[in-house]
């Protein structure tokens, strides 16, 4: 039996189930499993495509677009994000970087029904692989509005400075919501677990880029699809257990204990956000219920033997830390 590249679940050939296909090609029950050139193939496109990429960030991503069946590169109204194994150093597990974006999307899926965009793995065709996630900024064949909070909240490299992007905290991201979101007291809840989810797989890159406010077919603005999930401690082994602090200046006495946030500090997060006790409750048990079913995707996932062993740990080291 073979793992279907996108929900991980049991298929009888290489490729994807047809739920899996389905969501990924918006309707239809094929899905390329392999693409028509290599890695070497992107940087390349990169390069003679710079001057017109709207994707921003380090990573080699670059668009593709569906064409009678296959995948092809493409410098507009793309469809879909490539990200390939980076050429930037990475200190741990550098092959396995596609692999971990993919697990940790489908486990904030899966597990604890986190909206995310149709996401997948994908081989290049010498077989190395590849994450692949289809754009949410797009609605009928029209560009959606978008704003990430650096942009809501006017930081910039050149208003900010270099770390613009880190020079904040959720507190304040909770602030930003409230201020350009009608429909805060449900979202909010939505911005708590990703906040949580981040922090119990080791993202250390949720930064206030990493967030974002989408255009709803209402008119109204509410949270996009969470996107941008991965371990990335397993990487980046001396990061910061979180990219932004979670207050400005309070800290909790059980912070000043430790030295690391904890269950209280989640729980006083939530009160600044101004949600109900029980709907706290209830978000935190989801991450207490959740290591069973979040281990058995990692294990079917396509990280490498050492790779599982590295996030499964952390996830652990994590969980015990929300638990009281």
């Amino acid at each position: 039996m073979h793992r279907c590249m996108s929900t991980l679940r049991e298929t009888r050939k290489e490729g994807f189930t047809p739920a899996g296909a389905r969501q990924l090609s918006g309707g239809y029950r094929a899905f390329p499993h392999r693409l028509a050139f290599c890695r070497e193939d992107v940087v390349a496109f990169r390069v003679r495509a710079a001057a017109h990429m709207s994707i921003s960030g380090v990573q080699d991503k670059i668009s593709l677009k569906l064409v009678r069946g296959e995948l092809e590169p493409t410098e507009t109204d793309g469809e879909y994000i490539l990200k390939p194994v980076p050429t930037a150093d990475i200190p741990q597990f550098k092959n396995d970087v596609p692999a971990n974006e993919h697990v940790i999307m489908q486990i904030a899926s899966q597990v604890f029904g986190i909206v995310v965009p149709p996401n997948a793995v994908i081989f290049f065709a010498d077989g190395e692989l590849a994450y692949i996630v289809k754009r949410f900024d797009r609605r009928d064949g029209q560009r959606v509005a978008q704003e990430d909070f650096c942009q809501l909240s006017n930081r910039s490299e050149e208003t900010a400075g270099r770390n613009y992007k880190y020079d904040s905290s959720y507190e304040e991201v909770g602030r930003i919501l409230r201020q350009f979101c009608k429909a805060y007291p449900v979202e909010v809840e939505k911005l708590f677990a990703q906040i949580l989810f981040s922090y119990v797989f080791s993202n250390g890159d949720a930064h206030l880029k990493n967030f974002s406010l989408l255009k709803s077919n209402f008119g109204d603005y509410v949270l996009s699809p969470a996107y941008d999930l991965l371990c990335t401690s397993m990487h980046f082994p001396n990061e910061p257990r979180t990219a932004l602090e979670l207050f400005e200046t309070f800290e909790t006495e059980s912070f000043q204990r430790n030295g690391f946030y904890k269950r209280p500090d989640f729980v006083k997060l939530a009160e600044f956000y101004g949600m109900r006790d029980q709907r706290v409750d209830k978000v935190l048990q989801r991450f207490t219920d959740c290591q069973d079913p979040a281990v058995d995707l990692i294990e079917r996932s396509f990280l490498s033997v050492d790779a599982k062993k590295e996030v499964v740990q952390r996830l652990r080291d994590r969980l015990r830390a929300i638990a009281d």
